[in-house]
């Protein structure tokens, strides 16, 4: 019997089956961010062992707060700083260097092919996108992780989304896995991992497929995993060049992670999307999604561009597309933050945050604060946020707030409006 992607990284990671479909996997990297590590780092240390399991496997940011706003989360940040340098971990990324974890790390090229990845945060699994298997954890199995680079995982199922047709013009992987989430809802793929196929995820670059992945867990999905390709092959090149001869060679090497034809799946959806058109959550839960078209009109006071799902340059260039020699209305205040300090280069050298000053937007440093009511961005109670984040809980960007999650291109077109719009009316 033929396997699916997760059962192949999980079979080439085996390290022990203590009881019933319990498996304990051998862990290539651990990522690490200053809100949920220095909980498990004065754990460790509490039970004398301030140690790793393999400093160059670990990988470690300060993102959240970023210069921290407060003593709290100064300290927070000198507990994996000062861990960091104990340990002797190499790969920190402190102020200055830092940006949002789930963009740095693939930018550092951190995330292989058949990878298993586990980090405190529930979007982990955005590194999916690479053909690896990447997990949220709690504390525990953090602190498990870190110590002896293992972690226990529930054998994977899984459902397969082959996603066909071609998207429109103003149609972005935000809005396809909005879709999916509506169709899906927010425990429909609970406990299983969500296999994005099809000529559509194809034809998508490795930024659209972690906009993809990072969203899986809104699905309930424990990751979602993209299969190995060119595009991979490419982004990958600059870290893989000396390991390979040629990118041929690359490719046939990380197409191990690939299903089987006969691979068993525990649910297979097909989804065309050649009739999908912009979509916008309107709840307080990422499933409440419909047409921008059936919100238009609704009105924001905070447009918010970035995160590890729409903060990359792909989604600053899409945003800025809509923006050029145009004002954000003056019935609400514009926020963009560039998830690293590459991607901010970037978008200052393709003359994009000028665009962005130009229209009016405040622009951050790389942070991941506002996307969870922390920092750069909060709301005030009853304010509303057009935001290209994640998740819409209620008060999730601050106490009292709402967010309606929706594309860079439809952010931008609601920041020139002054409320809710299809981007299309704002092009050109």
């Amino acid at each position: 019997m033929g396997k699916t992607v997760a059962e192949k990284i999980f079979d080439a990671h085996f390290v022990d089956n203590p009881f019933g479909d319990i498996h304990v996997i051998r862990l290539d990297a651990v990522f690490c961010h200053e809100i949920t590590t220095p909980v498990a780092i004065n754990d460790l240390v509490s039970r004398g062992k301030d140690r790793v399991f393999d400093p160059s496997r670990i990988k470690a940011v300060i993102d959240h707060v970023t210069p921290a706003k407060d003593s709290k989360t100064a300290l927070q940040g000198k507990i994996i700083r000062d861990w960091a340098r104990r340990n002797q971990i190499k790969d920190f990324f402190d102020i200055g260097r830092n940006g949002v974890c789930h963009a740095i790390f693939p930018e550092k090229g951190f995330v292989r092919p058949g990878y298993t990845i586990i980090m405190g945060d529930s979007h982990t699994c955005t590194h999916g996108a690479f053909g690896a298997f990447a997990a949220g954890v709690g504390t525990t199995d953090l602190e498990v992780g870190i110590l002896k680079g293992v972690c226990a995982f529930q054998y994977p199922k899984t459902i397969r989304i082959d996603i066909t047709g071609r998207l429109q013009p103003g149609v972005y992987a935000k809005d396809v896995i909005l879709s999916i989430i509506g169709r899906l809802g927010v425990n429909g793929a609970t406990n299983k991992v969500i296999e994005f196929a099809g000529p559509v995820v194809a034809d998508m670059s490795m930024e659209a497929r972690m906009t993809l992945c990072n969203m899986a867990i809104e699905a309930g999905g424990t990751c979602g995993i993209c299969y190995p390709d060119r595009h991979t092959v490419e982004y990958l090149w600059p870290f893989v060049k000396d390991e390979y001869a040629s990118k041929e060679e690359a490719l046939a090497d990380f197409q191990k992670f690939i299903p089987d034809a006969d691979a068993v799946y525990d649910a297979e959806m097909t989804i065309d999307v050649s009739d999908l058109s912009p979509q916008v959550t309107y709840g307080f839960k990422p499933d409440t999604v419909k047409p921008v078209s059936e919100m238009s009109g609704a009105p924001v006071d905070q447009v918010y561009i970035g995160s590890c799902t729409n903060g990359r340059i792909e989604d600053l260039r899409v945003a800025a597309e809509v923006l050029k020699d145009k004002k954000i209305n003056e019935s609400l205040r514009g926020v963009v933050s560039p998830a690293t300090p590459a991607i901010f280069q970037q978008a200052l050298d393709e003359g994009i945050i000028k665009i962005f000053m130009d229209a009016g937007f405040c622009v951050t440093n790389p942070t991941c604060g506002a996307c969870l009511g922390m920092s750069n961005g909060v709301l005030a109670e009853g304010e509303v946020c057009a935001s290209t984040t994640n998740r819409n809980f209620f008060g999730r960007m601050g106490k009292g707030g709402m967010v309606h999650l929706m594309s860079p291109a439809t952010a931008a077109a609601t920041a020139v409006a002054g409320h809710i719009v299809n981007s299309s009316l704002f092009k050109g």
